[in-house]
């Protein structure tokens, strides 16, 4: 074998390993994605109407990834991330208010001492929205921090999208 031949084989067997390498890092061992799995995913509303210029109610529904869990909106330590909703200014519709559900107590192995405010499984919170009239396309958000029994994820916020229609 040539050196040339020798360091494009090396260099195959090299791209070769780096490529499984990732492929592994992304499953779950049942076959099954996790990479780009979010922690906490919106459910609906999807479309909601409402009367212009009123405060109205609006329910909002979340579920959480098993074995995960989040802060509260009311978290038992100043340090922990709450979990907050909030509609961006400018979208023709305002947030007037928020009521989120109580959270559970939750105890980590490793601090049995203290107790957590979190929510599991799925959770909504109570929105009061004041809409303009017209049909609005809002992109809301939740942010929140996701943990698991030993370990948390950095904060995240997602898109909860939601088609209001002022009348």
């Amino acid at each position: 074998m040539t050196k040339v031949s020798m360091k494009i084989g090396f260099a195959m067997v090299l791209a070769f390993g780096i490529v499984a390498l990732g492929a592994h890092g992304q499953s779950d061992g049942g076959g099954r994605s996790v990479a780009k799995a979010e922690a906490v995913q919106y459910l609906f509303p999807e479309q909601v109407t409402v009367a212009a210029g009123k405060a109205s109610p609006v329910t909002l529904h979340f579920r959480i990834a098993q074995g995960l869990h989040i802060n509260s909106h009311t978290p038992s330590e100043d340090y922990l991330i709450p979990t907050t909703f909030s509609i961006p200014e400018g979208a023709g519709v305002r947030l007037d208010k928020a009521s989120y559900p109580a959270g559970a107590d939750l105890t980590l192995p490793s601090d049995p001492k203290t107790k957590l405010s979190v929510y599991t499984g799925e959770f909504a919170i109570q929105a009061q929205i004041v809409s303009s009239s017209g049909n609005h396309l809002v992109e809301a958000k939740l942010r929140y921090q996701a943990c698991n029994l030993s370990q948390c994820l950095p904060p995240r916020t997602i898109t909860v999208p939601i088609d209001v229609i002022g009348k």
